[in-house]
């Protein structure tokens, strides 16, 4: 199984979870390939962001949704449609735990693999 973090970058946010507030999150497109099948998912998890320095990841607010899984590998054409659509789906998932994303206050560089 081969999986690679094809998107990754931390914003400011608002969650609440487990009574601990939460001022960040990290946002993943994740593509996970394995005998011929190809999964892509969007996943969030919030982290607390307590100082500038601070990114240690809380996997407790945590939250994922598989947006695609077929036959096949990894497609950049494919990889770009994902990314025009992760704050759709990432927005959703935020939604489902009552949280925000400010997308105009990204705390690092986007990375992709």
């Amino acid at each position: 199984m081969k999986v690679i973090d094809v998107y990754k970058q931390y914003f400011k946010a608002d969650c609440l979870f487990n009574d601990i507030q939460r001022n960040a999150v990290s946002v993943t497109l994740t593509a996970t390939s394995d005998q011929g099948m190809i999964q892509y998912e969007v996943t969030l998890s919030f982290f607390p962001h307590s100082t500038p320095d601070d990114f240690s990841i809380s996997y407790d607010a945590y939250i994922s949704k598989e947006i695609y899984h077929d036959k096949g590998r990894r497609s950049k054409k494919r990889e770009v449609q994902f990314l025009s659509e992760i704050k759709i789906h990432a927005n959703e998932l935020a939604q489902s735990m009552n949280s925000h994303i400010n997308w105009e206050a990204p705390l690092i560089e986007a990375r992709y693999d």
